[in-house]
């Protein structure tokens, strides 16, 4: 394809019709998607500096009083909440000139127990599009950044708001969906966790089930060293062990469950990982996929979860993909349908949508 410079765009677009009511509308829609990327930055401002803890009690606060409160700056604590305020994050009082933080927001985003808490995920974002400039080289010649290019906001953001969903679904909702499964964790099962990251799953599992033992594995070494560290911290590491390996060669066999975490989709061999998971599974074992929410087409994931996953997808999970060996690029927005091409590529003969969240799907795939 020819690449079209800026003054062929701009002459062929001289000869189409603009609705200027059309346009208008778009430019203030625009405005918004600014404001909303720079309050990405926000969030995580407030995240660390603690301006949403000092707000959770819900008195209303001036920005002299939030900036004692958290030692920092009366200047850059009044353009904050004037920012929060404006973007419906905090409540405003034009005649008391305080400002309030909604309980229903604080659950969002100062209690880290609730399934709603939201930080981990702006603080992934607002990793990712500082590593952008890495993306639009990677996009001109098809190369691919991997996973451990990234800043720690990708890896710890990423963490901290998964492991949010799996405290709240993991135990009591997305394991008990499995045929079996919860009855032979209870016995005493073997379970490899593979793409673990920091071990978030996998200690919660192993908290949850004292009789199994497990395994995890990620090929980034930084994640494995945090795991172990977790894991020593949780009391669990005389059944869990972490170690540094790629899915498509992760240690063992004979296990009862392998899982996998939001992150099938970032691998560039999903199938080659899939063919070593049915090597090493047992006969009666249960391969868990949980991947993002999405549905099998593009106008399925056309919402907000959707608009979100797939800018994730275009810089942070496609590139991942591409940065490994065959570089499959599922995407963030795969699917079940293409999730069972996977599973059945690699001679696995059971695939059902075991059950969901608003953002992830729950897959049980077995021999």
């Amino acid at each position: 394809m020819t690449t079209i410079d800026r003054a062929d765009a701009t002459a062929k677009l001289a000869e189409r019709t603009i609705d200027p009511d059309k346009l208008m509308a778009f430019v203030f829609r625009a405005v918004g998607e600014v404001g909303a990327t720079l309050n990405t930055a926000l969030v995580v401002m407030g995240d660390e500096l603690g301006y949403y803890r000092a707000m959770a009690d819900g008195e209303p606060i001036t920005p002299a009083e939030l900036a004692e409160g958290t030692s920092t700056s009366e200047h850059y604590a009044r353009e904050w909440l004037n920012a929060q305020a404006a973007g419906g994050f905090v409540d405003y009082d034009p005649d008391t000139r305080r400002y309030t933080l909604p309980a229903e927001h604080a659950a969002a985003l100062v209690d880290e127990t609730s399934p709603a808490y939201l930080p981990g995920f702006f603080q992934i974002a607002h990793g990712t599009v500082r590593d952008a400039p890495g993306i639009l080289e990677a996009a001109r010649d098809g190369d691919g950044l991997g996973w451990h290019a990234h800043n720690s906001d990708v890896h710890v953001g990423c963490e901290r708001f998964f492991r949010t969903m799996y405290n709240g679904h993991l135990i009591d909702e997305w394991l008990p969906a499995l045929d079996g499964v919860v009855d032979k964790l209870q016995r005493g099962a073997r379970v490899a966790d593979v793409g673990c990251g920091h071990g978030a799953s996998t200690i919660l599992m192993a908290k949850s089930f004292p009789s199994s033992t497990f395994i995890g594995s990620d090929y980034h070494e930084g994640s494995i060293e945090i795991a172990r560290q977790r894991a020593e911290a949780a009391g669990v590491s005389d059944r869990v062990t972490f170690e540094v390996a790629p899915a498509t060669g992760y240690s063992g066999s004979g296990f009862d469950l392998v899982t996998m975490f939001d992150c099938l989709h970032d691998m560039g061999d999903p199938v080659g990982a899939a063919r070593h998971v049915k090597e090493t599974i047992a006969d009666d074992g249960t391969w868990m996929v949980v991947e993002p929410m999405a549905g099998d087409t593009v106008q399925d994931n056309l919402n907000p979860v959707g608009r979100a996953y797939y800018g994730f997808s275009t810089l942070l999970c496609t590139p991942a993909s591409l940065s490994q060996d065959v570089g499959l690029a599922l995407g963030t927005q795969a699917g079940p349908a293409k999730i069972r091409d996977v599973a059945t590529a690699a001679g696995f003969g059971h695939f059902r949508a075991a059950t969901n969240t608003p953002f992830n799907n729950v897959l049980e795939v077995r021999p």
